[in-house]
């Protein structure tokens, strides 16, 4: 399997993103760009989720049927194409970091898939859901980290 390149100048690899970002702040989702993309992908899908929520993993963003030709995607935008699904705040769209108060820094994984054909997912699908979701048929993909604490 191949992989992408995903990448964000809001934060590096492993590093803090802005409070800007964080449901506590502007509430802004962070511009990411990519590379790498399968030219037979039929579709992308982007998964932003948080492993170390207290109650398990945490899903801030979803955004299902991304065009495989395009590279990224501004600040506070949807991905071209992409249709934005329910987080785990149960809104629609980006819900930014927002850790309990006192937590070490919660790791934020962006995952962009390309898939071989449209997954079919949507309403409010946790975590897990998307994987399965894109497992089936992944073609490649790419994963940048974000940190934040309050």
């Amino acid at each position: 399997m191949s992989g992408i390149e995903l990448h964000s100048k809001a934060f590096d690899d492993h590093a803090f993103i802005a409070r800007r970002y964080a449901l506590e702040g502007e509430n802004v989702s962070p511009p990411l760009t990519w590379s790498g993309v399968p030219g037979d992908a039929a579709e992308l899908v982007l998964l932003c989720e948080d492993p170390d929520a207290p109650s398990g993993t945490f899903v801030h963003w979803i955004v299902v049927g991304i065009d495989p030709r395009s590279e990224g995607v501004a600040e506070g935008e949807c991905p071209p194409g992409g249709t934005e699904l329910v987080n785990g705040f149960d809104r629609r769209g980006w819900g930014g970091p927002h850790p309990p108060p006192g937590d070490e820094a919660h790791r934020y994984f962006f995952r962009l898939y390309a898939l071989a054909e449209p997954c079919d997912l949507s309403g409010a699908p946790g975590a897990e859901d998307v994987h399965r979701a894109v497992d089936r048929h992944r073609l490649a993909d790419g994963t940048v980290v974000a940190l934040y604490r309050r």
